[in-house]
């Protein structure tokens, strides 16, 4: 009998529930059995399942406030992941920047989310930062930079998650990645449970309330196209000005369960996807419940939007374009059986044979 590889699954922390921890859970599932090795691990603040998993961590979560603040950490993410070391014939990093700098003693498959955005997407990054933050980051930079681009360097293989970050990835390492898109985080299959208070047919907007995910173009399209009730489902450090712009109406939701996420993606007219992603998964989540999207014509919604199918892009960002785009997408009346079947090619199943393809030929060489 052949034995199976040990396999292990590197993420820059787990301290929140987004698309990139999504996408860990995923990897887990398709390499079962995986140890899990982050630096730092919050487990209320992230989702329940990591619980199930065999999660490591490194040194620095012995300082419990940079769990709860892993932004904090940023000076001391690249030292710590540079000290771990994996005991693993295969170890697939899921990083934005940190854990492709683990060291490996097998391969090691990266699959980047973004390059690290603090390097070389600065000002977006750093749009709610103090100047002394702001300050503090620029002298980092530079070595940051050089580290990064060794950890990029000492991958078997680079997996990447979008055409936008394939590019990306090409301008800021010179590597030619190969693009699997990532699997719908969330689907209809699972529990629903009801928001008291909202009716079906409201406009829903699902991101993390930071400066670049746009959530006030969002606010602004509601305050452009009076009518259905705008949901804002996210936290974030954002949400005070968020909150203090918002037109009358609009409902703001935080730490929604994977139950209630499900019946407003399943109760939503539609989905506004405004963020700079470099993919975005609230589109291709939307979709399985047969809820279409309209985003930017931009980045990786130009991989998960499929203009007519399942959604319009926009082009400009303005609210009133964005509006009219909306009112573009309720007028198709798109069958959501047809824009579920429009997303089934990027289900988890075909995600995960990938991965495992990939892993087996880079073990194979």
């Amino acid at each position: 009998m052949a034995v199976r590889p040990r396999v292990a699954v590197a993420h820059d922390y787990l301290t929140q529930r987004g698309g990139a921890e999504r996408v860990v859970l995923a990897l887990a599932r398709a390499f079962p059995g995986a140890e899990v090795v982050t630096s730092l691990y919050d487990p209320p603040e992230t989702f329940d399942e990591f619980r199930l998993l065999d999660v490591r961590v490194s040194r620095l979560d012995r300082v419990a406030p940079l769990r709860h603040h892993h932004r904090a950490a940023l000076p001391l993410l690249a030292p710590a992941w540079s000290a771990m070391t994996v005991d693993a014939d295969m170890t697939v990093c899921s990083s934005s920047g940190w854990a492709h700098g683990v060291r490996a003693s097998g391969a090691k498959v990266v699959y980047c989310h973004a390059p690290a955005r603090w390097l070389y997407q600065r000002a977006a990054y750093t749009a709610d930062a103090s100047r002394g933050g702001r300050l503090a980051l620029a002298a980092l930079a530079p070595p940051l930079r050089a580290w990064d681009r060794r950890a990029a360097a000492s991958a078997t293989r680079y997996v990447v998650n979008s055409t936008r970050t394939a590019a990306l990835v090409r301008d800021a390492y010179g590597i030619d990645a190969d693009v699997v898109h990532p699997p719908p985080g969330l689907t209809p299959d699972g529990p629903w449970l009801a928001i008291d208070g909202l009716e079906p047919g409201f406009v829903l907007c699902v991101a993390r309330l930071l400066p670049y995910k746009n959530v006030d173009l969002a606010l602004g399209v509601a305050a452009a196209r009076p009518g259905a009730p705008l949901v804002v489902v996210g936290r974030g450090p954002d949400a005070d000005r968020l909150k203090a712009m918002a037109p009358a109406g609009t409902v703001f939701l935080h730490d929604v369960t994977d139950a209630q996420l499900r019946w407003l993606y399943a109760n939503a007219s539609a989905l506004l996807a405004v963020s700079f992603e470099d993919l975005g998964l609230t589109p291709l989540e939307a979709a399985t419940f047969g809820t279409p999207t309209v985003a930017l014509a931009f980045g990786g919604y130009l991989d998960t939007v499929l203009d007519g199918r399942t959604g319009a892009l926009v082009a400009s960002g303005s609210p009133r374009d964005l509006a009219d785009g909306l009112d573009r997408v309720l007028a198709l009346g798109l069958d959501r059986s047809d824009v579920a079947e429009a997303v089934a090619p990027f289900g988890e199943p075909g995600f995960a044979a990938t991965m495992q393809e990939i892993v087996a030929d880079v073990l194979d060489e």
